[in-house]
């Protein structure tokens, strides 16, 4: 088994759970600016989710690992992210993708009685090029 390291976020929680999955989807930047991204093209996507937090929930877990790879693998496995309503209004780059994912995953966790927090997302896009989105924190 292959394991990926990332960079590390610093943080005070007790503890830290980190889920990579992989997920194939197609996108297009309709933009003459993007080049080849303007055409439409497919990517696997290795996605790596951060989460963090003080308390475990009922069961034991900070979150589920299934709970997360549903929350964006379901959603977007196999799919035109250009067709998702996230993506009408804001080109579907690869740091868009990570703060959608984000997004997505933060307000799974809001409803969660142990409070959880995501604080990273990386999307690697292809083996050479990822990104990392990390939301900033108001003083």
């Amino acid at each position: 088994m292959l394991f990926q390291y990332y960079p590390q976020v610093q943080h005070s929680f007790a503890f830290e759970l980190n889920k990579d999955f992989h997920m194939s989807a197609a996108h297009f930047i309709p933009s003459a600016l993007a080049g080849k991204c303007q055409h439409m093209h497919g990517h696997t996507y290795v996605i790596n989710v951060t989460i963090a937090g003080n308390e475990l929930d009922e069961t034991g877990f900070l979150v589920d690992f299934k709970t997360v790879k549903q929350a964006v693998h379901d959603r977007y496995d196999h799919t035109l992210l250009n067709d998702h309503p996230e993506y009408r209004e804001q080109f579907p780059t690869t740091e868009v993708v990570a703060r959608e994912i984000h997004r997505s995953i933060q307000a799974l966790l809001d409803s969660k009685s142990n409070k959880p927090q995501c604080l990273q997302v990386i999307v690697r896009e292809t083996p050479t090029s990822y990104v990392i989105y990390r939301p900033v924190k108001n003083s």
